[in-house]
Formats: C-alpha cells, structure tokens, sequence
C-alpha cells in the first residue's frame, strides 16, 4: 500500500445549531466543510460519546458538507446524561429529522463502533436516504457481542483491567457485569454513579486500542463525560438497543444496492471480527477490509487510512 493517509487540516463548523427533536431533548449538531458538496452525515460511538473536532477532518472539507451531531444525552446535546425517551428508534428518528432540517434527498453515512450499529439499523430502515455506507468496528449488538466484552472473553487477554472493571462490584453480583452496573448507573447514589461511570469507561478506554495510548484514553477518566457515556450504554446494551437478536444481519438484504466499505481492525476487542465478516458476506456490495496490527479505535493508523480512502472514494 502507498503512505497511510493522515486527517486532513482542521476545519471550523460554518454552522452550528440545535434540533428540538422531541420528548425534552434537544439534539446539538455542526456542520463543516462546502455548503451544497456531497452531502454525509457521521454518527459517534458509544453509545453515549460524542463528536470531536478531529472527526470533523475525516472528510476533504472542498468536496463534503457534513452534519455530524451529539446524540440524545451526549455532549452539548440536552438533558444531559438522560436516558428517557432515548432508544434506537429515537436516534434513527432524529437522523432523518436532521436530513429534512439540512434539505437534501440522500446522504452518505458515516459511523463507527456504536456508531456502525446506528447506520445499519438507519440505512435499513431508509435505504432511498442513504447514498454510501462506511462503516468501521462493527457492532450488531447481539447477546454474544455484549457478553464477550462484558462478561467473559475479554476478560481473559485483560485480566489486570478486568479486576479493576470488576472492582466496585460485589462478588455475589458478578455473574452478570451490565446489570450490576445498571442498578449502580441509575440509582440514587451521585458517588456510586460516578464510581460506576469512571470504572465502566475506563475498561472500555484502555482495550479498545491496540496498544495503550494514555491520550486516547484520557477523557474517559472525566467523570462529566464518563456519566453520559456510561449511563447511556449500559441502558442501551441492558435493552439489547431495542433490537431482534440477530436482527441486523438478518435484514443486511435491505443495503443491497447500496455501494459501502466496512473496516475493521483484526484485534478489535469490543467488536469482534467475526460480525464485520458476516455483514460482508450478507451484503457482497460493499469493499472489506480487514486491518491487521489494528484494534478497535478509529485513529489507528491502518484504519485511519482506510476510512479518509473511503470518505475520498465516495466524495464528487
């Protein structure tokens, strides 16, 4: 392969503004790059993370209009934190809320990790809106996925992490790790739910890369950002994101058609690779490409590069 691309410079948002999307939560979005260029929209990871500025130079800001946005509870999106009337339908709701509200027909979407489950249950659900489809660490949120990485699996390449994700847990309470750290993420304890979001983040912020990178990791030792991202993924994964098991390779039949890349790095840990291979072989349209030497965060290097050559493949 040729020199590994790199994000383009940063770029400022011509425009930022919020959605009143309903239910008591108002949607934060920016919107960088062309007025009118090719039309996309990125979705984060999580679920409850965020959008960040080095996302925004994932796209040539002379070929793309981008709307990237905090999903419902995340970042500058309000309430904070809230997990009421916060579910997959919502959020696949407020994507085409979004669209109408920037005017164009069809988009291409953009997510990675939580952010792939979104776009699949989106782009299955509104085909005609979705132009292209790049997707990277994919997660169909099966019962197996979440147990992997939550209960067994994981566990055994992590063992000094996993005591500490282990920790604030009782020993009685272990044998299922996401519901003891619901009854802690919405109870009434402030300090237990602030213990539970840094311990939950943590875990996540320290295996998803391939080898340790403090700076990645940082933010999820923030107790402001670790409550929304916790509290919101928990609720998510204890409510299996309001998904048939199985159900977004079951209905991959619906993106054919839809030109697509899927990345996924070999050793990512949250999302196995197995899935990604899956998903390619239900939807043959779309480029796969298996990054070795690569885990699960999208600044490694080999994905990084994958994801600008998608993003520059699909730009007009």
């Amino acid at each position: 392969m040729s020199e590994l691309r790199s994000l383009y410079p940063s770029v400022e948002p011509y425009e930022t503004g919020t959605l009143d999307v309903g239910d008591g939560h108002v949607v934060y979005f920016e919107r960088v790059g062309t007025p009118g260029a090719k039309p996309a929209v990125f979705l984060h990871g999580g679920p409850g993370g965020g959008i960040s500025a080095a996302q925004r130079r994932l796209f040539d800001p002379s070929r793309y209009d981008v709307l990237l946005f905090d999903q419902r509870g995340c970042g500058r999106s309000t309430p904070h934190a809230s997990i009421e009337a916060n579910t997959t339908w919502h959020l696949v709701a407020d994507i085409e809320r979004l669209r109408d509200h920037v005017g164009v027909e069809k988009w291409m979407v953009f997510g990675g990790s939580w952010g792939s489950t979104l776009a699949l249950a989106y782009s299955q659900t509104y085909p005609d809106r979705v132009s292209e489809l790049v997707l990277r660490g994919v997660y169909t949120l099966t019962k197996a996925e979440i147990d992997w990485y939550y209960q067994f699996g994981v566990s055994e390449m992590f063992p000094d992490k996993w005591a500490r994700f282990q920790a604030p847990i009782p020993e009685n309470e272990r044998h299922d790790m996401v519901q003891a750290y619901h009854r802690r993420l919405v109870g009434d304890d402030p300090v237990a739910q602030i213990e539970a979001a840094k311990a939950w983040t943590i875990w996540e912020g320290e295996t998803i890369t391939l080898l340790p990178d403090p700076e990645f990791s940082a933010p999820f030792r923030d107790g402001h950002y670790a409550l929304a991202f916790a509290r919101l993924e928990n609720h998510y994964f204890v409510h299996r994101a309001w998904l048939d098991e199985g159900q977004l390779l079951r209905d991959a039949h619906r993106l054919r058609g839809i030109p697509g890349v899927i990345v996924h790095g070999r050793y990512d840990m949250p999302c196995p690779a197995r899935y990604a291979f899956a998903l390619h072989q239900e939807w043959p349209e779309a480029e796969f490409h298996l990054i070795e030497g690569a885990g699960h965060a999208w600044t490694e290097p080999g994905i990084l590069d994958r994801l600008i050559r998608a993003a520059d493949r699909f730009a007009v």
